[in-house]
């Protein structure tokens, strides 16, 4: 099957977190495309999904949120993982749930599970915030064991490893009762 991870990134750290899934995704034997999200146009090719964003201020890289509002219908059709990176602390080693904007888009496209890694803020950020940031939060809080455990439980699941219905062979959720 063929995943398209797609991501928002405005330092590099999200787009190195997508490269990490998509190498993993690629062990567990699926082709895996890994583009940032501004440059996908559709997903007809693709039998799943993983959309990635920086968190800032908590909210989600507005090119993820852009990709998710742009590709709703497509990714309601689809199996659906979404993941957010930006925590600059120890913190980022624990579970922690997704800020409200990601969960109410994680609910509108039906996605399967979200997760929040680590992030990363060098030294040298450019940008007002972000040097302010990292004066006293630059380093990298990314664990590469942590996401390629996480990105082989997506492949592990029937629907990204090709044992269930893909898009036009019906629904992966029940219908929604009409008004």
């Amino acid at each position: 099957m063929r995943v398209l991870v797609t991501y928002g990134s405005k330092l590099g750290g999200t787009a190195g977190i997508a490269e990490l899934v998509g190498g993993a995704l690629g062990d567990a034997g699926l082709q895996a495309d890994v583009r940032p999200a501004p440059e996908v146009s559709g997903l007809d090719p693709y039998g799943a999904v993983v959309v990635g964003g920086a968190l800032y201020t908590g909210r989600w890289h507005r090119d993820a949120r852009r990709f998710v509002k742009r590709h709703t219908a497509a990714l309601r059709e689809r199996p659906v993982w979404l993941f957010s990176s930006g925590p600059l602390e120890d913190s980022a080693a624990g579970q922690i749930p997704p800020v409200a904007q990601v969960r109410a888009l994680a609910r509108q496209i039906g996605a399967r599970s979200h997760v929040t890694f680590g992030g990363r803020l060098p030294a040298d950020a450019k940008g007002f915030p972000a040097r302010a940031m990292a004066r006293t939060r630059a380093g990298d809080w990314r664990d590469p064991e942590r996401i390629r455990a996480w990105a082989a439980e997506v492949a592990a699941a029937p629907q990204a490893a090709g044992g269930g219905p893909g898009p036009g062979q019906g629904s992966r959720r029940p219908a929604r009762p009409s008004r």
